[in-house]
């Protein structure tokens, strides 16, 4: 069962075809059988998982509304709070954090009957495109062991992508979704900027974080965006805008939809199969009644420092709260104040975190802010504008996920920049406040996975959805399994 699409798990157990308890046994199983190796998971909730499956079937048994998401197993990226349930960011400054409230989306997949089975892995505070930076553990990618699931979300990828659980929410800061779900070979999806609260998430990089899903299909990722969007007054950017049906757009057919292919995503340094791959998939929607015409985006190839220097920047001072006195670990060692911050510090955070805090305290230091954070706010304004204008004449702007495919284990830790270059196509919608969603294409000659990545106008994930599902109505490439661990 934990392989069955969520919209149809939902409503097997609305129909009373099966138990929601019997569809979280299921998931629980192939946690226990499958993770060892994989590595998704930081923690799993078995006793709370089938306390929420009985109420979910006692709402069944008693004729009240189970909720959208009724039974349905879910996975949650480890800095999103749990109340009671220990909420890490993959960091030794958390490690032991036991939230006493839910962050806003885990309310609403609660109240639509959806199951919290465990929380999964990432990158340290989601620094990071790998999953290699966790300071409680790596994760694997189940298309090959021997190499990396993508990051920040790489627990979440890998836990769909292995069928352990049919749906999981992650954070995307530059790429943290669509990254790993390019690199798992599953649908990631980052909303538009304020679709989603950001309540109850650990914060990165504030103007720039959100919250989205992770899945099999375009249609279960519909499904879980709707239970999840919608305003929250306890987060001022979240936008009041009414919660669409999206399933419904799954449906609809390409035709006269205009899909823009930019110069900047497809330049001639691209890795030759990932360029093949994206071009067939544009061809393909092409035959699906679509027209495609060329844009472009003329400071796309600045995101990267644009957005390593907001983005840490924030960073910077976000994580100021984790100092040993406020927040997070302290210091068992410290005999003075000035050693419990500085020690607190020095042992909570990692490598990657202490960088991204050092370059960030750096961009906004007396006399050099006006030179590297304000340049950068004002290079992010052109970048969005690049967007507006080549949303005037297309709908959709198509092209890659990543500039590389899944990579080896360890072949890019010692070179930070080589890292950072992985954010190269999905930084720009971060910084722009676009909606994007990755899907898969046609898999590389080895087996792994290639993604297509396609971006809309502001709150148009209808859009996004009704591309995605012709697509992958039409290729079936999402379909694909990874191959089974040996036993």
């Amino acid at each position: 069962m934990h392989h069955s699409p969520a919209v149809d798990l939902a409503a097997a157990v609305r129909a009373r075809q099966v138990q929601a308890i019997d569809v979280v046994e299921s998931c629980l199983s192939a946690i226990r059988a499958r993770d060892g190796d994989l590595g998704a998971f930081l923690t799993v909730d078995g006793d709370g998982a089938r306390a929420a499956a009985r109420e979910v079937d006692a709402r069944v048994a008693a004729g009240r509304d189970p909720g959208r998401l009724a039974g349905v197993p879910i996975a949650l990226k480890d800095n999103l709070c749990t109340r009671g349930l220990r909420t890490t960011a993959a960091s030794r400054m958390l490690e032991a954090y036991l939230p006493p409230y839910d962050a806003h989306v885990v309310e609403r997949l609660r109240a639509e009957g959806a199951v919290v089975v465990g929380k999964t892995n990432l990158d340290e505070f989601a620094m990071g495109s790998s999953t290699e930076n966790s300071a409680l553990g790596r994760t694997v990618n189940p298309w090959r062991r021997s190499h990396v699931p993508g990051g920040s979300s790489g627990g979440s990828a890998a836990a769909v992508a292995a069928g352990l659980v049919p749906l999981a929410l992650g954070s995307d800061t530059g790429g943290s979704i669509r990254q790993p779900a390019a690199f798992c070979g599953v649908t990631g999806l980052k909303p538009t900027y304020g679709r989603v609260s950001r309540y109850g998430l650990i914060a990165f990089a504030s103007s720039l974080d959100q919250i989205g899903p992770l899945a099999r299909t375009a249609e279960d990722a519909a499904l879980l965006l709707e239970a999840i969007a919608g305003r929250d007054p306890r987060d001022p950017t979240s936008v009041d805008r009414p919660v669409e049906p999206w399933r419904s757009a799954i449906d609809r057919g390409l035709g006269g939809l205009r899909i823009g292919v930019p110069s900047e995503f497809l330049p001639e340094s691209l890795d030759p199969e990932i360029g093949a791959a994206v071009r067939e998939a544009i061809g393909a929607l092409e035959s699906l009644g679509a027209v495609v015409r060329a844009v472009d985006l003329p400071h796309a190839p600045l995101s990267i420092p644009v957005y390593y220097l907001v983005a840490n920047a924030e960073a910077s001072s976000n994580l100021a709260r984790f100092d040993g006195v406020h927040y997070g670990r302290r210091s068992s060692a410290a005999r003075s104040l000035e050693e419990v911050y500085s020690l607190s510090r020095s042992e909570g955070f990692g490598a990657e975190v202490k960088r991204r805090i050092l370059l960030g305290t750096f961009a906004l230091s007396s006399g050099y802010a006006e030179q590297y954070y304000v340049h950068a706010l004002k290079v992010r304004r052109r970048i969005r504008e690049d967007f507006d204008r080549a949303f005037e004449s297309v709908d959709v702007i198509a092209g890659p996920t990543s500039p590389v495919p899944p990579f080896e284990i360890g072949s890019k830790v010692d070179d930070p920049l080589a890292m950072y270059l992985c954010d190269l196509f999905t930084a720009p919608a971060n910084l722009a406040g676009v909606p994007a969603i990755t899907l898969p294409c046609r898999p590389r000659a080895d087996g792994l996975p290639n993604a297509l990545q396609l971006h809309a106008r502001p709150f148009e994930e209808a859009t996004l959805l009704r591309v995605a599902g012709a697509f992958q109505r039409a290729t079936g490439h999402h379909l694909r399994r990874p191959p089974e661990p040996p036993r």
